[in-house]
């Protein structure tokens, strides 16, 4: 037998992921010290109720809740508390006193990502943090590591199971929103308050983490667009399905150059609602699963598809990481620190450039249509489809038309001011909906 050296694992959090972790971690032990070089002793588990339920056994002689002394002597701290704080706290105590650290926590690294990684590297440390973007699927490496020597240029992520599973449901029962969103609470998909995950700021929290990983650019939260699925209907997605699309709540992070970005190269970052075309690999992205589709320079169109939400699932993911870290220990050095050299100015979301459909409700009369068409004319935006609908009431017209309108790439802020000028025309009665249109 292999006599490995000891390294002392301290963690934080028991619930969903947290005892799963322990769980892996006291039953592959031998297994994962193999794998490791390094005998990994669970040094204890930090919560803030030793008595709470839990839907794993573990033995109850682990549970403290005195974090700050279980920090104190560890070689690798686990941090799943979630949230700011006391997280934030604890991590830094965990750096400051010479451990790596391995964490799932998108909302910390998104908000507070700059100041734990330079804590980092003034010690040496390494922070590890795999399953904060996407779960299980194995996303954070090969950013950060595999695709370092090429140029990213676009990323399109599906990473919510929440709402990809709410508009999944919507999509192919034609169920409505408040019944699927009450269905996922039941099936735990969604908590108890869903507004992180509906209204797009866990996605948003996420696409910061990717953006800063794939250009090399610090990304702040507060730069990221974000729009949650609140508004979408049975409607929408029937019109959706008609002309061929899916929508899906989608995480965008692209480079912006010539024309696209005033300032030089630059970079956009947004959270939306968006119709897929059908034969796009996202659109077959089913569930509660996540995927990230990432088009690289010289790689190519590469795809990252698996559970991006689960207990087990995303255990995985943070014991993949306790793993580097103690390979990390055993090799010795310092830490690699992350990459945000590039500095690349990130860019309000008028300055992006996609296409759109416009649901337009107008008065069904002669000349509407030019009118429409000129106002969009005068906006810079050119129509590529149009498909109008009368629109009957109690079998009789009721004088009104639907007009979907599909345009040609157009910048953001040049089809909202469009959009307002509609809104106020004469002739049109109602904007029901604008949605963009990515990878076509």
């Amino acid at each position: 037998m292999i006599d490995h050296r000891h390294l002392r694992v301290a963690l934080l959090g028991a619930g969903a992921v947290g005892s799963q972790v322990a769980a892996l971690l006291l039953k592959h032990g031998d297994e994962l010290a193999d794998r490791a070089g390094a005998s990994l002793q669970l040094a204890g588990i930090a919560v803030r109720d030793v008595d709470a339920p839990r839907d794993v056994d573990l033995p109850q002689e682990l549970f403290t809740t005195d974090a700050e002394s279980l920090i104190v002597g560890a070689d690798i701290v686990i941090e799943l508390i979630g949230g700011i704080e006391p997280a934030r706290t604890h991590l830094l105590q965990a750096i400051n006193s010479g451990a790596d650290v391995v964490t799932a926590n998108k909302a910390l690294l998104a908000t507070h990502g700059s100041e734990i990684f330079d804590a980092a590297d003034q010690v040496g440390a390494q922070v590890y943090y795999e399953a904060a973007a996407a779960g299980a699927i194995p996303i954070i490496r090969p950013l950060r590591d595999s695709l370092a020597g090429d140029r990213v240029q676009r990323i399109m992520g599906i990473v919510n199971g929440t709402t990809n599973y709410i508009l999944d449901r919507m999509d192919t029962e034609g169920a409505e929103f408040s019944d699927v969103l009450a269905q996922a609470q039941a099936l735990g998909y969604a908590e108890a308050d869903p507004t992180a995950d509906v209204e797009g700021y866990d996605a948003a929290q996420k696409a910061a983490i990717l953006a800063s990983l794939a250009f090399h650019t610090a990304v702040p939260l507060e730069s990221v667009h974000r729009e949650g699925i609140t508004t979408i209907t049975t409607q929408m997605m029937d019109a959706a399905r008609h002309a061929g699309y899916v929508i899906k709540l989608l995480a965008v992070c692209e480079r912006l150059t010539g024309q696209d970005s005033p300032t030089g190269e630059a970079i956009s970052v947004r959270v939306y609602p968006a119709l897929v075309p059908r034969s796009h690999p996202l659109a077959s992205v089913h569930g509660a699963n996540n995927a990230v589709f990432v088009e690289a320079e010289a790689a190519g169109s590469l795809m990252f598809y698996g559970a991006g939400a689960g207990g087990v699932q995303t255990a995985s993911a943070v014991l993949g990481d306790v793993v580097s870290a103690a390979r990390r220990h055993i090799a010795g050095g310092v830490g690699v620190g992350e990459s945000t050299r590039a500095n690349l100015p990130v860019l309000p979301i008028g300055h992006a450039q996609t296409r759109y459909q416009i649901t337009l409700e107008v008065s069904d009369q002669a000349g509407v249509l030019a009118h429409i068409a000129g106002t969009l004319s005068e906006g810079h935006v050119s129509i590529a489809t149009v498909e109008q609908t009368v629109i009957a009431e109690d079998g009789a017209d009721s004088g009104r038309a639907r007009l979907v309108i599909g345009t040609h790439k157009a910048r953001e802020q040049d089809l909202s001011d469009t959009v307002d000028r509609l809104a106020d025309s004469d002739v049109v009665e109602r904007v029901v909906s604008v949605l963009r249109v990515e990878g076509d």
